[in-house]
């Protein structure tokens, strides 16, 4: 069986080259992302075996998303096909200073979304994982969704296989009040909650001086073992300086910065979410944030969702071996 097993909608990504806008679009490039796809992904390229679960239509959009989830080296055994839904879109328009960056989904009705208790024998896909991997934006999809998320970790929890939980609060899926009262009831299943300092005071109202004393309120409130953030400095949309950051019982974790030129930024939370898992499974909490950091400005060098690095370019990153072409 993989080491983990993650769970979430994937959708097809369409968006106009060469930071074109939508609306007097003539191609598009199409990829394919979800966050807990792209983190299983991202464990795959750091030598772990990932499975991902999930609903698709069976049409070629569904087609499409599975296709490029064995590309990747995912395992897929417990995708579930289905006559009704359909594939998930969103659109993307790159920005650059001084217009940001911007999504615009297109996922109602999405087989993901029509998710419900019962579809997925969890005590099956689970057994001999060492790790479940789940996101906010899946309970986002629909009641029954985040009726599923919990069936989930429940299931994993009975089975010791530990839990991550990345809050990823998305505006325009939800809004903060529902968010707060699904994702409060759930995050106490979770033994690592990835978390931001803003998100966690606009949903839960926790609020601290610094993340040490944010992440320890949340795990105050929540019972979580290991809270884990990250830290970006963004003076320009295409350069960015990124970091890791994880709290527990008491001890804070820190990565190295990073300086990153930023191809394609989308899934970069995603990987260093990856990163966080490789090395807690190993029980290091320092490789944790150092994997998780590197790993993630690396994705932000690709693009697409996926992050398509090597382990060796994440040892280099690791290593500060430079830029110097590879010869």
């Amino acid at each position: 069986m993989p080491d983990v097993v993650t769970f979430g909608e994937a959708m097809v990504r369409l968006a106009p080259p060469h930071f074109g806008r939508l609306e007097n679009a003539r191609s598009l490039d199409v990829e394919v992302g979800g966050a807990e796809l792209n983190t299983a992904a991202g464990l795959v390229r750091l030598g772990r075996s990932a499975a991902w679960v999930s609903r698709l239509p069976d049409d070629p959009l569904g087609r499409l998303v599975a296709g490029r989830v064995r590309e990747a080296g995912v395992d897929d055994r417990f995708v579930r096909y289905t006559p009704d839904g359909r594939c998930g879109l969103y659109f993307l328009e790159f920005g650059a200073a001084p217009r940001a960056s911007s999504i615009l989904y297109d996922r109602k009705d999405s087989a993901a979304a029509r998710m419900a208790p019962g579809m997925f024998d969890w005590g099956t896909i689970l057994a001999g994982a060492k790790w479940f991997h789940v996101t906010g934006i899946t309970a986002a999809l629909g009641a029954t969704a985040a009726e599923v998320v919990g069936e989930a970790m429940r299931s994993a929890r009975a089975a010791n296989v530990r839990v991550s939980f990345d809050l990823n609060y998305r505006s325009k899926l939800w809004p903060p009040d529902e968010a707060a009262r699904v994702l409060g009831d759930l995050l106490p299943l979770a033994d690592l909650l990835i978390a931001g300092e803003a998100d966690a005071e606009l949903l839960f109202g926790v609020t601290g001086g610094d993340f040490a004393e944010v992440a320890a309120g949340l795990s105050d409130r929540f019972e979580v073992l290991v809270v884990a953030g990250t830290r970006r400095e963004a003076p320009v949309v295409w350069r960015n300086r990124v970091a890791a950051v994880a709290w527990t019982d008491g001890a804070v974790y820190e990565s190295a910065w990073h300086e990153v030129e930023v191809v394609d930024r989308l899934g970069a939370g995603d990987a260093y979410a990856a990163g966080l898992i490789h090395g807690l499974l190993d029980g290091d909490v320092q490789k944790a944030v150092d994997y998780g950091a590197a790993l993630g400005a690396l994705k932000h060098t690709v693009p697409g969702d996926l992050p398509w690095v090597s382990a060796a370019e994440v040892e280099a990153v690791l290593n500060g071996d430079g830029l110097r072409v590879r010869r």
